[in-house]
Formats: C-alpha cells, sequence, structure tokens
C-alpha cells in the first residue's frame, strides 16, 4: 500500500492515472522485475510465496469490482436509452473480439496458441469505465459522444464477461486436448445460468436485508457478506464470480430505489482493495515472459484499438447517430484495467491453462496492454472528445504538483 500511494504521487506529476502507478509499483517491488535485473540474487520484496499468500485479495476484489459493474445496470436507464445503445454496445465488442481471435490465430509461436487466441479475443472486449469517466468528468465533457460513451462503457463489460465464460471453458478444452462434445459447448451455458441465478438470489436477500438494517455501517457489512458469499460459491460450484457478483449488482439496483446512495458507501470501502489488487498485479507481471510473447503483445494492442473503433464506427452507422458518435467515439473506449486484469487472474488460477503455459502468457499481455492503454487511452479520449467538440480546447488540464507550486508562487499565495 506505501509504494502503491507513492507511485500515486509520481504519476500526478505527469497527469497520468492512479491505476498505472499502482501496476509500476507492484513491478518494482515484485519478484519478477528484480529476478530478471540482478539475476536471482534479489528477489524483491514480495516474494513468489508472498503472492500466492495474497490471492485471497484478488479474488475478493474482483467480486467487488463486478458488484459495481452491475450496480450500473438500472432498468429505467435501459429503457430511456433505447435501443441505440445496445447496437453500439454489440457491435464494437463483438467486432474487437473477433478482430483480436482471428489475429492471435496467425502468431503461432507456441503449440497452445488457439487457447491464447480464445482468452485473449475475449479479454479484449472489456474497457476500463474509470479511465474514462476521469477524463470526462475532469474536462466536464458535453454532447452526444460523452452520452453514448458513458452507458457503452458500462454494457461494454458485461457483453464481455459472458463472452469470457464461453471462451474460458472453451479453451481449457484445447488446452487439456479431451474431445469436443456437446456437452463441453454447453457446460459454459450452464455456468452462465447458474451464476445469474445464484447472483440473482443473493442481489434479492441484500435487497431485503437493508429493509431491516438501515444504518451505513450495516448495510455496508451487508454489501460485503453478499459479494463475499458470492465469490465463495462461485469458487465451491466453479462458476464464474465476475458474473455473479455483477448479478448481484444489477438485482440489487433494480430493487432498491435508493441503491445509488447505498452504494457510495460501499465505494468508500473498496479503494484500498482495488490499489492492493492492482499492486498485487503488477508484481505477478512475468518480464521473463514476455520476451517470448513480445510480438503477441504488439499485435493484441494494435488489433484491439482497430477493432474498438471499427465496431464503434459500423454500430453508430447502422443506428444512424451522430457523425460525430460514429467518428470519434471508437476512440474513446481504448482504456482497460480493471476487470480484463481480473479475467486474467481467473485465468492463471486454471491448472490445466497453466500446465501448458497458457496462462503465463495471457496474464503478461494483458497486464502489458494495460500499462500502454493506460498511458495512452485517456490522452486519446480527451483529444477526441476535443476533436468531437465536446471539450473546449482552451481548458488547461489540472495541474501537476510542479504547476500549482509555481502558479501559487505567481499569485502571491505562497
Amino acid at each position: 500500500m506505501i509504494s502503491g500511494l507513492a507511485l500515486s504521487r509520481v504519476m500526478k506529476l505527469f497527469n497520468l492515472p492512479n491505476v498505472t502507478g499502482y501496476l509500476i509499483a507492484g513491478l518494482l517491488i515484485g519478484p519478477n522485475f528484480w529476478r530478471l535485473i540482478t539475476g536471482g540474487s534479489f528477489g524483491g520484496l514480495i516474494t513468489e510465496e508472498g503472492l500466492s499468500s495474497m490471492s485471497t485479495i484478488t479474488t475478493v476484489a474482483l467480486g467487488f469490482i463486478a458488484f459495481s459493474i452491475g450496480g450500473e445496470f438500472k432498468l429505467s436507464t435501459i429503457k430511456k436509452l433505447g435501443g441505440k445503445i445496445i447496437v453500439i454496445t454489440m457491435a464494437q465488442a463483438c467486432t474487437t473480439v473477433a478482430f483480436v481471435m482471428i489475429a492471435m490465430f496467425f502468431v503461432k509461436n507456441t503449440e497452445f496458441y488457439a487457447s491464447r487466441a480464445l482468452l485473449l479475443g475475449a479479454i479484449a472486449a472489456a474497457t476500463a469505465p474509470a479511465a474514462t469517466l476521469m477524463v470526462v468528468r475532469q474536462y466536464k465533457a458535453k454532447g452526444p459522444v460523452t452520452e453514448t460513451l458513458l452507458p457503452v462503457v458500462a454494457f461494454d463489460d458485461a457483453i464481455g464477461l459472458i463472452i469470457f465464460s464461453v471462451c474460458f471453458s472453451l479453451a481449457e478444452v484445447f488446452a487439456v486436448g479431451t474431445e469436443l462434445t456437446a456437452s463441453v459447448l454447453l457446460e459454459p451455458l450452464r455456468e452462465i445460468g447458474l451464476s445469474l441465478l445464484i447472483g440473482a438470489a443473493l442481489g434479492g436477500i441484500l435487497a431485503l436485508c437493508c429493509r431491516w438494517f438501515k444504518s451505513r455501517d450495516n448495510r455496508l457489512m451487508l454489501m460485503i457478506c453478499a459479494v463475499a458469499l458470492g465469490v465463495a460459491l462461485s469458487q465451491l460450484l466453479e462458476l464464474s464470480s465476475l458474473l455473479v457478483c455483477m448479478m448481484i449488482g444489477a438485482v440489487f439496483a433494480n430493487l432498491r430505489y435508493d441503491s445509488i446512495h447505498i452504494l457510495t458507501h460501499c465505494e468508500k470501502w473498496t479503494p484500498p482493495l482495488f490499489m492492493l489488487f492492482f499492486v498485487l498485479s503488477g508484481a505477478d507481471l512475468k518480464l521473463e515472459v514476455l520476451k517470448q510473447v513480445g510480438l503477441v503483445g504488439v499485435v493484441y494492442v494494435l488489433v484491439r484499438a482497430i477493432g474498438k473503433y471499427s465496431g464503434a464506427f459500423l454500430g453508430a452507422a447502422v443506428t444512424k447517430s451522430e457523425r460525430t458518435v460514429r467518428d470519434y467515439l471508437g476512440l474513446t473506449l481504448l482504456p482497460q484495467a480493471g476487470v480484463a486484469i481480473g479475467m486474467a487472474q481467473m485465468v492463471a488460477a486454471s491448472e490445466d491453462l497453466a500446465a501448458v503455459g497458457v496462462a503465463d502468457q495471457v496474464v503478461t499481455v494483458v497486464l502489458f496492454a494495460t500499462l500502454v492503454y493506460e498511458l495512452t487511452g485517456p490522452v486519446i479520449t480527451k483529444l477526441a472528445l476535443v476533436k468531437a467538440g465536446e471539450i473546449d480546447p482552451g481548458v488547461k488540464k489540472s495541474a501537476g504538483v510542479i504547476s500549482r507550486i509555481f502558479n501559487k508562487r505567481d499569485t502571491g499565495e505562497i
């Protein structure tokens, strides 16, 4: 946590998001960076055994990330937005998945490239709502692109989670080499259905309990219990913790008229947990594997960006959206962080995928892409919104630490 806080201050000097600092902090205190630099003489402040012992933190944090996403799915909002948002979201997500999968099939530098292609294609659909919202709020962007962007990034991760659940099961089949049968194809559907059912039940129970427990502290404890129980049942029944926790949040948000107010209590509790999640994810970045999948990482970053832009352009054209939406929406969908890293962590936890080396490749590529997208994504998003006329080109970025000091000196405040 100390390293994460310290690097977040460094990131402010360059007007970069905190999540980038957390990942770099994990890299600097983790075992893989120093093992590469020192040849194994220094294993970092966090050892491989230490990372393994803290896996519960990443598992629970992943559940809360999905729970927060689910809280955005209010039926009233969906009805108000109409079908345009659904079409655009589906178009850009499916186009991105298809583009990345096809590209990965052509990069055959490993025996199990089919499993890798399925997993990276599915993960490519996920975006990072936090990074996008940061830019929108910082520059007070307003207009058709912004109005379309905000619901799209919320729905996008839900679609990505469903696609990932199917591709994850198929990837394990290809990795183990078992025969592809009807039961194998139906297994992901059973997993999805049961995950949504259990999540809906827990969400309903959570909403009901909030009628009896009305204090802020009690409701916060109820939400923590619901998410922890959802994650535990997912592991026990071998279901998708992402879908379970997302459904808990979605059902709760629609059953409680004051859900937004209640969910803010949870948002005040989770930042330290999310920070640990990103720091530990950075510490788990296996740099030695990056040498082996360098081409895969570059192809993934480039093709995903092309898929996002092409899919958003197609969806906006089909729905006859404004020209600015068609031309610039795709550029605002590049950031990728929490959910994608969570999916990669699920891949890392698979014994079958880890045994054949696919898990390490997928995790490294996703974390590499996260660093690239988090560094460039917010900047590209701002430029796209300026081009769309939704940000005043003359608006200044929020000043960094050094700039604020000099500004205060010039105005006589110090």
